[in-house]
């Protein structure tokens, strides 16, 4: 992977995800550029073993691990507090987690899960520190987005009406995190805290481990076979996050480090989600 900066020392930068995959990855290639890396992981065993893992290969010990469970918002909030206890600045917010489900779940905030991992949680995670990324500008958050994005219902996100499919509540999550991107970037113009959207490629990864038919029976082989490594689709991640001011144009979708066009920029639509996502986060 190359690297656009040698040295990210006094940099802070946040992962979420970073148990495994693609999130791990990101973390990894930032603490070898020396960066200050916190990991939000669910999974205290497994990011245990991340962070052990990403410390001894780089040689870095300014790496921490911090729970977060981005179903829950009361675990987002805690550590948001934590993590700005921790730090006086902030500079990088990777929002890499996300999950696929084959049945339809609630979270401990009774909302459904894929939209309440993959939308509401890092609404509110970049919410509780879009502060602290103003002060530590410039900064930039970086949300990990997809190809598969379609299919936004704003009037029934959670699948309470209509009959749950889990390939279409994850397209209409990564339309959602896109138009948040914008809105964000349309929110916060001229504060040198830049927001960008990335599709990482189809990566091997574990996304697909609930799923169940078809895309238990051939996605996940197909993806196993014929999709990158996670350390390939860190690369645009982790070029963004470590890339120079002048190297960064905020509000776009990345594959590859390319820009590409991207749909869903209603200003409409997109004020209507984000109406829907802050009165679904609100304490």
């Amino acid at each position: 992977m190359g690297r656009t900066r040698e040295f990210l020392d006094d940099q802070v930068c946040v992962v979420t995800g970073a148990t495994t995959g693609i999130g791990r990855e990101v973390a990894r290639e930032l603490a070898l550029m020396r960066a200050t890396v916190v990991l939000g992981c669910r999974d205290a065993t497994r990011g245990q073993e991340a962070l052990r893992d990403i410390v001894e290969d780089s040689c870095n010990d300014r790496v921490m691990l911090l729970p977060l469970d981005l179903a829950s918002q009361a675990s987002i909030r805690t550590f948001a507090a934590k993590l700005q206890e921790k730090f006086r600045q902030v500079h990088v917010l990777i929002n890499n987690a996300a999950v696929w489900m084959a049945e339809r779940l609630e979270s401990p905030d009774g909302v459904e899960l894929t939209w309440a991992t993959n939308v509401l949680g890092p609404f509110l995670l970049t919410n509780l520190l879009i502060e602290k990324l103003k002060e530590s500008a410039p900064a930039r958050v970086i949300n990990v987005a997809s190809t598969l994005a379609r299919g936004l219902d704003l009037e029934d996100p959670e699948f309470r009406r209509r009959p749950f499919d889990g390939m279409a509540a994850y397209a209409q999550s990564k339309q959602a995190l896109r138009m948040l991107t914008w809105g964000w970037d349309a929110r916060y113009e001229g504060s040198r805290v830049t927001f960008h959207a990335v599709h990482p490629g189809i990566v091997n990864t574990e996304l697909l481990r609930h799923s169940k038919g078809f895309l238990g029976a051939v996605a996940r082989p197909l993806f196993r076979m014929l999709g990158r490594t996670p350390a390939q689709g860190a690369d645009t991640i982790v070029w963004l996050a470590s890339a120079d001011e002048n190297e960064r144009t905020s509000g776009n979708f990345w594959i590859d480090r390319k820009i590409k066009k991207c749909p869903y920029r209603d200003l409409a639509a997109i004020d209507r989600l984000w109406a829907l996502c802050s009165e679904g986060t609100r304490s």
